[in-house]
């Protein structure tokens, strides 16, 4: 092995030992989310503008089957290291054109196995992409769902509504314990980063004031906010609105903790736009999972999936992540993002 391999797994074991001694036994479970960039079916539906991924521009039964093994692929690998076996317990997604494009994906054979469950709820967004919630039957028992519409108003004073994607609230039980999840997919920086920063600061305000009815009813409420948020953790829509912060001891009863802000600073990304990585896609939890005893469900660590294969080798965008389209079906322009929760058992 060679040291610096040697170094890193060290490292790792060292980590984990940290937090579990031998003489306790902890279960652990991978929370994820990814931007499965368009995944779209072949059909043209003529309520949705999905006119690019359909057999007239070359998007055919063949190369969805790809990019659904695709998808397979990274989902069943998602965690799956750190002493964790198991593909992801709870995954939020986006991207996705409708609910059958998820059962189609959670139907493939690595998939299968896990038994997943699907919550999900058209979108008025302007594209037709929705947002997703997967679940292992075996280990999450939902009980309410909701999906909260962000509404927001062109910001050229024509008065006319922004439709952009929903925020989709699940709550459920796993393993027993209450959680929330929040799942989201930001508006976009289309028109340019300044002028469309108002249209996202409106959604971080929307997901703080989920997370705040959700403490009113339960001060100690459980939560996860995941998504491609299309800010950085570093930008106004996370640290002002939302309030996120990024180290443990600053996060009082009622905060939220972001463990990518110091991802990020440290230039981890999870997707690349001229030859710069960020990382809009984020995971954020609510100051009861950073408690220090492991009594019930806590954060433990972080990362993004960005292995070897999901990398583009050649060309223009050598580097980047291998992305989807519909002359070739990659993975996504995106990685995915996850974190482990972890619990000792009595």
């Amino acid at each position: 092995m060679k040291i610096k391999q040697f170094i890193a797994a060290f490292l790792v074991i060292s980590s984990l030992n940290s937090v579990i001694a031998q003489d306790k036994k902890f279960i652990m479970h991978t929370v994820a989310f990814y931007n499965v960039e368009n995944l779209f079916d072949i059909k043209d539906d003529e309520n949705v503008n999905d006119s690019e991924y359909t057999p007239a521009n070359g998007w055919t039964t063949e190369k969805y089957q790809q990019k659904l093994k695709n998808l397979e692929k990274v989902i069943s690998e998602i965690g799956t290291s750190d002493q964790q076996t198991n593909s992801p317990v709870i995954l939020g997604v986006c991207e996705i054109e409708n609910r059958g494009v998820l059962e189609d994906l959670i139907k493939m054979p690595k998939l299968a196995a896990k038994d997943y469950g699907i919550v999900h709820y058209d979108s008025p967004d302007g594209r037709g992409i929705d947002t997703g919630f997967l679940y292992q039957k075996k280990h999450f028992t939902p009980t309410s769902s909701a999906n909260i519409p962000l509404i927001i108003q062109n910001i050229d004073g024509s008065g006319k509504r922004v439709y952009t994607r929903d925020q989709l609230l699940v709550t459920g039980y796993l393993d027993g314990e209450e959680m929330h999840f929040i799942v989201n997919h930001w508006p976009s920086r289309s028109g340019g980063e300044k002028r469309s920063s108002p249209y996202r600061e409106a959604a971080g305000a929307l997901n703080k004031k989920i997370i705040d009815s959700l403490q009113k009813i339960n001060p100690d409420a459980k939560v996860i906010t995941m998504g491609d948020l299309n800010d950085g953790p570093y930008n106004k829509s996370v640290k002002k609105f939302l309030g996120a912060k990024a180290k443990k001891e600053e996060v009082e009863p009622g905060g939220i903790f972001n463990p990518m802000e110091e991802m990020s600073n440290r230039g981890i990304g999870s997707l690349a736009y001229r030859d710069a990585w960020d990382l809009f896609d984020q995971m954020l939890f609510t100051e009861p999972f950073i408690r220090k005893d492991y009594s019930s469900f806590r954060f433990w660590k972080a990362g993004v999936f960005n292995k070897p294969y999901l990398v583009q080798t050649t060309g223009q965008y050598k580097g980047y992540p291998l992305r989807n389209s519909p002359a070739e079906p990659g993975y996504s322009d995106h990685f995915a993002v996850y974190s482990y929760i972890i619990k000792e058992i009595k």
